[in-house]
């Protein structure tokens, strides 16, 4: 399947686009590219401002390719997950020291690290902070990975819910053990080339950064325009390639993305990457108490970032940049919206209001 990128645009998505306009005359951010799926094909993609807010900045295009940020956690890292369970190369309740061994070595027999498992890095329920700025002192991936490994634990395995990227770190590396070769090359391999993603990738050629919406004016790392490179600090010291963010990519490929998901779980579909059953494991919530979070996926909470009209059978995924991705099982929707809100530094927190207002925009604009 192949989404189209420039589809007439429908009128029935005109108040999407006031939602939308108005948060670009906010200052919300610079520009944004969104796309619909719904009744089994692509209904809109289209673009509204620019890439920065200088009026003679480029336009954003239907096609612009942003940084991703934590929707690399779905649309690689926990893809590649799904796909090796679905072929029985992956054991969810593996413990992570079985991979990465590093991660247990000199700690206590009692160290809750012996028994944290794979599940537990997807549900982000290890017990691992949420952040650390490993950038400030490791300046090379194996350092970084080894700060990362020797991480003291918050709370123990399956007691709290802590969003975590350090446990994508993590997870993305042992992946790759699993794999017996990088994330990227696996999943350009085995899930972006089959679904026809010919615009995502990471780590974008510097001929190609230019065409990208810039992210930020780093003044506190790396002293420069933060453009067609990944913002995230941990994810670049990482070489790019990293669990937790490192993804770039468009709407129309994030659409054949979505429609891959929902093929699988629809009768009629003729998926051809994910199998029903796998989608619904990773879909299904797995606590505690309190947690919105399926393996790898985020699901609706009260209130969420989807909005108020998704089913509680939906899955997706923001990105600090202030990208997105929500998929309704039930009702076969999928909504992408891509922006910079970051730019030109990340004070603004408006794009927590923005976001359930365009979803609820373009839920009533289709059929229920």
């Amino acid at each position: 399947m192949t989404a189209d990128l420039a589809p007439n645009a429908s009128p029935r998505f005109a108040e999407a686009r006031s939602v939308l306009d108005e948060a670009i005359a906010g200052h919300v951010f610079p520009g944004c590219a969104f796309g619909v799926w719904a009744e089994g094909r692509v209904q809109t993609i289209e673009a509204r401002g620019r890439f920065t807010y200088d009026g003679n900045a480029s336009a954003v295009a239907p096609e612009t390719i942003f940084d991703l940020a934590s929707v690399s956690k779905v649309v690689a890292t926990t893809a590649a997950a799904m796909l090796l369970f679905q072929r029985g190369l992956l054991e969810l309740d593996l413990p992570v020291g079985e991979l990465l061994p590093g991660f247990v070595i000199g700690r206590a027999p009692g160290s809750p690290a012996r028994r944290v498992t794979l599940r537990h890095l997807l549900a982000h329920n290890s017990g691992l902070p949420g952040y650390v700025e490993f950038f400030r002192t490791e300046r090379s991936p194996a350092q970084l990975l080894r700060a990362c490994l020797a991480l003291e634990f918050e709370a123990e395995p399956a007691a709290r819910y802590e969003y975590s990227d350090p446990g994508f770190i993590l997870l993305g590396k042992a992946l790759e053990v699993l794999l017996g070769e990088p994330l990227d090359r696996f999943v350009g391999r085995a899930i972006f080339a089959p679904l026809g993603m010919s615009a995502t990738g990471y780590c974008p050629a510097p001929q190609e950064r230019e065409k990208i919406p810039p992210t930020e004016e780093d003044k506190n790392f790396r002293g420069r325009r933060i453009q067609g490179e990944v913002q995230d600090e941990n994810a670049w010291v990482l070489g790019g390639v990293a669990g937790h963010a490192g993804v770039f990519s468009n709407v129309g490929d994030l659409l054949c993305f979505s429609a891959e998901i929902l093929e699988a779980v629809s009768p009629l579909g003729a998926p051809r990457v994910f199998h029903k059953a796998t989608v619904e494991q990773f879909a299904t919530r797995q606590g505690p108490e309190g947690s919105s979070r399926a393996l790898g996926w985020d699901t609706p909470s009260a209130p969420s970032s989807s909005g108020s009209d998704f089913s509680p059978h939906s899955v997706g995924h923001l990105g600090y940049s202030g990208c997105s991705l929500w998929i309704d099982l039930d009702a076969a929707i999928s909504v992408v919206l891509l922006t910079n809100r970051t730019w030109p530094d990340r004070s603004t927190q408006q794009i927590k209001d923005l976001r359930p207002a365009f979803h609820n925009a373009v839920r009533r604009a289709l059929p229920r």
